[in-house]
């Protein structure tokens, strides 16, 4: 891509050394959006639009705009832009998400979540095939937006 990548955005939290994480989720999702930018999915214009967008939708219901929800906004807003963008669907997204919860739930606290083919949807059926796609050599999760499935 020709545009450049801004180190910090309006309203992203940041301190001098660059953009401050509350949570590993919300560095993957930061890491996710870069990685989908540069391999040509959106142009920073469109993810600013779709940011702006999110984060106007919540303050309209009431979104105080502390700064604590900004990553959930940035994490709803590259949803629904990879789902526009027909990279995945918002079906796929959620039967993903429900997936991890299912993995959450019989997970001991303490011990790391690992998603197994047993938290596949209801009727055996399987995976979507972005949450089951394993990683090419070189590719870290951070890099890509695909889904490490562990065998059972």
């Amino acid at each position: 891509m020709n545009s450049a990548v801004p180190l910090a955005l309006p309203g992203q939290p940041n301190d001098a050394s660059g953009p401050v994480f509350r949570e590993p989720w919300e560095a993957h999702a930061f890491a996710m959006t870069l990685a989908l930018h540069e391999r040509g999915l959106f142009s920073w214009s469109e993810w600013a639009k779709a940011l702006a967008a999110q984060i106007a939708a919540a303050q309209a219901q009431g979104d105080a705009d502390l700064g604590d929800t900004y990553y959930r906004h940035w994490l709803g807003a590259l949803e629904i832009l990879v789902a526009q963008k027909g990279a995945t669907s918002l079906e796929e997204l959620s039967e993903c998400q429900r997936a991890w919860q299912r993995a959450c739930a019989r997970t001991p606290h303490g011990l790391p979540i690992e998603l197994q083919s047993r938290d596949r949807p209801a009727g055996n059926n399987p995976l979507p095939p972005r949450c089951s796609t394993p990683l090419e050599p070189g590719e870290t999760p951070a890099s890509v937006v695909r889904w490490n499935v562990q065998a059972e």
